[in-house]
């Protein structure tokens, strides 16, 4: 497996700057955040570390150039819209960059591109599948014309009040997960798997692994911790962050050792990458580069972590 983080969570560093801290720190992987420019909709997201719109082919050669020499690989584009949304404008939208996301990943021989499925928050489960059926054939049909894998992530979307009812992502089970395999058999289509997303909704995160072992594309270290009597006070229908908050990897409920051993068993051998949502870790850029260096040095104790990046000359 390949170490590394997803480059939302340095949101005011420079593409360079965040490449250049993985190589220091001996990270091999990134997964760049590739979201239009402008406003951020929500937190960790709106970060652009690669603008895609204006991505062509001399700046791909010089971003893959200035990974080469500092020995650090990007392991998939990251844009995580919800192009299933109500809104016809919102929906074309996200659509629109998508596809751009899908050639950028393309053009930088990356080939991967990790994503929701997205979903209409009014609609039930069964419609959504539907609708979901419509919207993504078109679009999984252009990434496999571009060699491009789509990795979803099994996140709900589902944490505040205004994405109450039914959160803005359908992929979140193992029974949603195959019956989108069975609408789309496509080899391109697969998961980006997330160990966090189960531990507040009560659910198995080690058996999926085994069964979705080759539908695995990218993998995320992230952690949960629930507070069981905040809990008990508002029940499991609550906004899930009022009774639980992500935390670095080992600051959670993830039994790390199970899930990396999993990952092992099962041979994968694609990225995993840190992502950090840990408002511990928030206060200032110190922070932020000590959420990356602690969890990967707790997750060393689990897998070879290589020693340290490859010295190289500054710019």
């Amino acid at each position: 497996m390949k170490q590394g983080f997803i480059t939302s969570v340095m949101a005011d560093y420079s593409f360079e700057q965040v490449v250049d801290f993985a190589s220091e720190n001996g990270f091999e992987c990134l997964e760049v955040a590739c979201w239009p420019k402008g406003k951020a909709e929500r937190k960790y997201a709106g970060v652009t570390h690669i603008d895609v719109s204006t991505l062509d082919s001399f700046k791909a050669e010089e971003i893959l150039r200035y990974c080469k020499d500092r020995n650090v690989t990007i392991s998939a584009l990251a844009y995580y819209p919800n192009v299933l949304d109500e809104d016809d404008e919102c929906r074309k939208k996200s659509i629109d960059h998508l596809m751009q996301v899908i050639d950028a990943s393309s053009e930088l021989k990356v080939n991967m591109v990790t994503t929701f499925i997205g979903r209409n928050q009014n609609l039930n489960v069964s419609d959504n599948l539907a609708l979901a059926e419509k919207i993504w054939k078109p679009i999984l049909n252009y990434a496999e014309n571009r060699g491009v894998k789509i990795a979803i992530e099994n996140c709900p979307m589902l944490f505040t009040e205004d994405e109450w009812p039914g959160g803005k992502n359908l992929a979140i089970s193992p029974a949603i997960w195959r019956e989108l395999f069975k609408r789309f058999p496509s080899d391109m289509l697969g998961l980006n798997f997330d160990p966090s997303h189960f531990i507040w909704q009560e659910m198995d995160y080690i058996k999926p692994l085994y069964e979705f072992k080759d539908k695995i594309f990218h993998v995320h270290y992230k952690d949960i911790k629930v507070n069981k009597d905040a809990r008990n006070e508002v029940g499991i229908l609550a906004t899930p962050l009022s009774y639980m908050l992500p935390c670095i990897p080992g600051h959670g409920d993830v039994d790390w050792a199970e899930y990396i051993r999993a990952l092992l068993e099962i041979g994968y051998k694609g990225a995993a990458c840190i992502e950090i949502e840990d408002k511990s870790f928030e206060n200032d850029k110190e922070s932020i580069e000590n959420s990356l260096k602690i969890s990967r040095q707790y997750l060393k104790q689990f897998i070879n972590f290589p020693e340290k990046g490859k010295k190289y000359e500054k710019d």
